[in-house]
């Protein structure tokens, strides 16, 4: 049946009016519970929160628990029976737990993206969302012990959800669940008490996984002194950072030998990226599929996917042209530079500024470097370490400020001379030609991470990326980037001998979109 104009118009702005109200609803939430918590005002002056209690488990052993937070990214949260510690903490470049099972160790990917933002949550009091880049949704109501409750969905930059419910009268938080660390947490607050103008809970039962705590806070201190060190690896796990310019001199010089063996393989690369707008809506999604090879350190690729499907032969053809095209300018940039280094040895000269990589001592010089550890990593030993910014360090190119906004943690094979994985955020905003080209948003980050082929080489396996940017001061977008690699086969002397080589390139195949069985 055909609706009248009139009746269809009514049904659209009735419906437009619901969504708006659906939309600022979550936005009410938030700001009644803050007005209820103490007010934007007092809860903006919190630097540091420390909270102090004991607790009785199921098992009846009891113990005692610390909960620590501070600006802008701190968090630690520690449950102790005895000689036995249960901690997760984030000291903002990386998380970290320790546990009777594993000891201490590093968390990596989900787990650690979810400690990262368990700290964001908790330091921001749901203060300036929009500046702390988390988004609130209305997930609906709920029943906490028998009780209403309106639930929310906060998501933070990285993707990670947390589900929070609010008292509809109180307006404070009567629970949380999230995934924290790997393991499902459950947290529901009671009896709120003011400590200097804050509401904070002193009845905290904290369900961990199968295991529950019954937690009675004893002490609760608002901006009280917490040193940096809470937060780092304990000292015991720490060991002596070795000279790092020396080992990053090895891993550049070593690049060298690296590059060759890596030219014995080739793989698939598969990209997945998501752009959104400024608000938050999905612009588009591409997956994008290629094979590729290495060529004088350098990763020549070949389009064979779109979102899953194969090229067509036409496109195909044209692909191949276009990677045969970027043989030719890389054989060429390294002949330049062979005939380059050759006539600087025959003159004597000792070129500085080709030996040596300066971004790595832009690297040493715009960044400071704590908590070494040795832990295991993929089934290999590795140097761990975080690094942050140098606040004595004064930058003035441009890729000396890039590299100063850094912090986050690296993990080094010093047997192979190479990074196993790199994790990297920007602590601050990015301004590029002074905000008028482009600004990169704090807390854009990104990942890098290898996996030890063969005994012989690291190769890469997984890179991602956040990314927060503001185009010309008025376009602004995130883009979510995946990039997985797979497939390594490596090259013998029968698989090259049934394939066709480009004229002038040994090694290499001449049909990129060809893998080697």
């Amino acid at each position: 049946m055909r609706i009248p104009l009139s009746k269809a118009f009514i049904a659209l702005v009735l419906a437009c009016g619901a969504c708006a109200a659906q939309a600022q609803e979550p936005a009410k939430i938030v700001e009644q519970y803050v007005k209820a918590a103490g007010g934007g005002k007092a809860l903006g002056k919190i630097q540091t929160l420390a909270i102090e209690g004991t607790f009785t488990g199921d098992d009846g052993k009891s113990g005692t628990y610390t909960f620590d937070t501070k600006l802008p990214n701190r968090y630690y949260s520690e449950l102790l029976v005895g000689e036995q510690n249960l901690i997760e903490a984030y000291n903002g470049k990386s998380a970290w737990h320790q546990n009777p099972a594993s000891g201490i160790a590093t968390l990596v990917g989900d787990e650690g993206m979810q400690l990262e933002a368990a700290a964001q949550f908790y330091n921001s009091r749901l203060l300036n969302l929009k500046r702390n880049k988390i988004a609130v949704a209305l997930a609906g109501n709920a029943q906490v012990r028998g009780k209403d409750a309106l639930q929310l969905e906060i998501t933070t930059a990285t993707g990670i959800k947390r589900q929070v419910f609010f008292d509809p009268q109180a307006h404070l938080i009567v629970k949380e669940s999230a995934t924290v660390g790997g393991v499902e947490e459950e947290i529901l607050y009671d009896d709120y008490r003011t400590v200097d103008g804050v509401k904070i809970a002193h009845k905290i039962e904290l369900h961990r996984g199968k295991e529950k705590y019954g937690i009675e806070v004893t002490r609760a201190v608002i901006n009280g002194t917490v040193g940096e060190r809470v937060f780092d690896f304990p000292m015991k796990s720490q060991v002596k950072l070795p000279d790092l310019k020396a080992l990053f001199k090895e891993i550049d010089d070593n690049q060298k030998a690296i590059d060759k063996i890596k030219e014995n393989y080739a793989g698939t690369r598969v990209e997945e990226e998501t752009e959104f707008e400024g608000d938050g809506r999905v612009k588009k999604r591409e997956n994008t599929e290629y094979t590729f090879f290495y060529l004088n350190g350098d990763e020549v690729s070949t389009l064979t996917k779109k979102d899953g499907k194969p090229l067509g032969a036409e496109e195909q053809k044209k692909e191949n042209e276009k990677t045969q095209k970027r043989i030719a300018e890389v054989q060429k940039r390294e002949s330049k530079k062979e005939a380059k280094e050759e006539k600087a040895k025959e003159e004597g000269k000792n070129d500085d500024k080709d030996k040596d990589d300066p971004d790595i001592e832009v690297f040493l010089r715009a960044c400071q470097f704590v908590n070494p550890r040795h832990e295991r990593f993929r089934g290999q030993d590795v140097l761990v370490f975080d690094f942050e910014p140098n606040p004595e360090f004064k930058p003035h190119k441009l890729v000396e400020k890039l590299v100063q906004r850094l912090a986050g943690v690296i993990w080094i094979d010093e047997k192979a001379h190479d990074v196993a994985r790199l994790e990297a955020y920007f602590v601050g905003d990015m301004r590029i030609a002074g905000g008028l080209l482009a600004n990169l948003q704090k807390g854009t980050s990104f990942v890098f991470e290898q996996a030890y082929v063969n005994n012989e080489v690291w190769l890469p396996t997984y890179e991602e990326a956040h990314v927060g940017v503001r185009v010309l001061l008025v376009k602004g977008f995130k883009v979510n980037a995946v990039t997985r690699y797979s497939d390594y086969k490596k090259f013998n002397v029968e698989t090259l001998s049934t394939i066709a080589k480009p004229k002038g390139v040994a090694d290499t195949p001449a049909d990129p979109s060809a893998k080697p069985q």
